[in-house]
């Protein structure tokens, strides 16, 4: 009698839950991008040395945080969870859509080992067409006002009027109205 070996089903990755952040994350966001700016993305050929590490206009959003991260090599909207409603813990790599004032958005999961667990929406990558940090700043506090912005609302467009229906004309009554009778 042969054994068989059963192979273990793929599994999605685990999910680390994350952790409800109670202050703006401006601050250790910025210190971590600054981190990998400086130890591992530097020298890459991708980068543009022209802009640095800033993260713009986090603000709270159903009890989590919404804002812009510009990085030499991206500008991302990036949610980070603060307990509320917006976030959903989902494995690394995966995506979801967000309802949000301007419409719906889709969000990757990461999960960065220094940073824990966050989600973003790429913005521009590369960024190599932003010739410098100020219009990487116009571009993300447009971004920012633009995802808090609902649309405009469109109006309904109305119907076309129903003709009134005219009576068939017969020859004859044509021919009748041509000379100016009426029956």
């Amino acid at each position: 009698m042969t054994e068989r070996i059963r192979k273990p089903a793929l599994q999605p990755p685990p999910i680390r839950p994350a952790v409800p952040r109670d202050n703006d994350p401006t601050a250790w966001l910025e210190a971590h991008y600054r981190h990998v700016w400086e130890t591992r993305m530097r020298d890459l050929p991708f980068v543009n040395a022209a802009l640095a590490v800033e993260a713009i206009g986090f603000q709270r959003v159903e009890g989590d945080w919404l804002g812009v991260v510009i990085t030499p090599w991206f500008v991302n909207l990036v949610l980070v969870y603060g307990g509320g409603q917006l976030w959903g813990d989902i494995p690394a790599g995966e995506r979801r859509y967000l309802n949000l004032p301007c419409g719906t958005m889709q969000f990757i999961a990461d999960d960065d080992p220094d940073i824990g667990p966050y989600q973003y929406c790429p913005l521009i990558a590369p960024v190599d067409k932003l010739p410098d940090m100020a219009t990487a700043r116009f571009v993300a506090a447009d971004a920012i006002k633009t995802v808090f912005t609902a649309p405009p609302a469109v109006a309904e467009p109305q119907p076309a009027p129903i003709p009134e229906e005219k009576p068939e004309v017969s020859r004859r009554g044509f021919l009748r109205r041509l000379a100016g009778k009426r029956n």
